[in-house]
């Protein structure tokens, strides 16, 4: 027997110093606000005087600033270059970008939909293997209060953009989409209001007989939801347990996507 002895892949070298400049600067912007020396060094378990050195070299590229009375905070630099980053965002063509990779891994069929003039509208859609059984297509809609996406977008967008559309729903005045039993308004209420402490909803053969979903937001800077992120399969294929790997694959997907949007969830 031949023993393998091909060179592993080396993982690049960076510098250390540089990469603990960037753990100061993400402190100070988790921080949301000014830090005392003493605070910061606490927050990044480093000695005041190891952080000192890095905070003069950042003030001098204005990178960092002191206020008047001595606290720490980004600099006019770091905001020229947020404004940069932020002026070449896409959350949607971010999506797009990484979405291939997510439905692969999972076998799954995903949807990217934003809130649109008739509510949860469906901008993109990855087909998958397990193949369902629905009328779920490229510029088509959810029902707010009987889906996954259309939950999640009532748990995070602003009441007075939602709720019209909510209340048509549940008082009849729209035409459903699906067979599906009257949805209770207490019912409704109560799980949008679980879903916003969890950050994502999930259905159960709902509300299509056989099928089932796993939905979570993508934030932007302002912590604005700008899609929702839908996994969709075969009940008997799709696992939406809540420590199933499928929630935790989308909420990594989702939590990653919104950080690189600028979004600060601590914040």
């Amino acid at each position: 027997m031949t023993k393998d002895v091909s060179p592993k892949p080396r993982t690049p070298r960076g510098v250390q110093s540089i990469e603990t400049g960037g753990a100061i600067l993400m402190a100070l912007a988790q921080a949301g606000g000014s830090l005392k020396l003493r605070d910061l060094a606490e927050k990044l378990d480093m000695a005041a005087a190891q952080l000192h050195p890095y905070l003069v070299s950042f003030r001098n590229i204005s990178m960092v600033e002191q206020t008047e009375t001595g606290q720490y905070q980004l600099g006019p630099f770091a905001l020229h270059l947020g404004l940069t980053r932020l002026n070449n965002q896409n959350a949607y063509r971010e999506t797009i970008r990484r979405l291939p990779a997510l439905a692969e891994d999972l076998g799954l069929m995903v949807t990217v939909s934003v809130w649109g003039l008739h509510g949860p509208t469906i901008v993109y859609l990855q087909e998958s293997e397990a193949r369902i059984h629905s009328n779920v297509t490229l510029g088509g809609g959810y029902m707010v209060t009987a889906t996954a996406t259309g939950k999640v977008f009532a748990a995070f967008m602003p009441a007075q953009q939602t709720e019209p559309m909510i209340r048509a729903e549940l008082e009849g005045r729209v035409a459903q989409l699906y067979a599906i039993p009257e949805v209770s308004e207490n019912a409704f209420r109560a799980e949008v209001s679980t879903i916003r402490q969890k950050g994502y909803a999930i259905t159960r053969d709902l509300p299509i007989p056989g099928v089932s979903a796993i939905a979570a937001p993508v934030f932007d800077h302002t912590g604005t939801v700008q899609l929702v992120v839908t996994l969709i399969g075969p009940s008997n294929f799709i696992d939406v347990s809540e420590t199933g790997s499928s929630l935790a694959q989308l909420r990594r997907f989702t939590g990653d996507l919104s950080h690189d949007l600028g979004h600060i969830a601590s914040a």
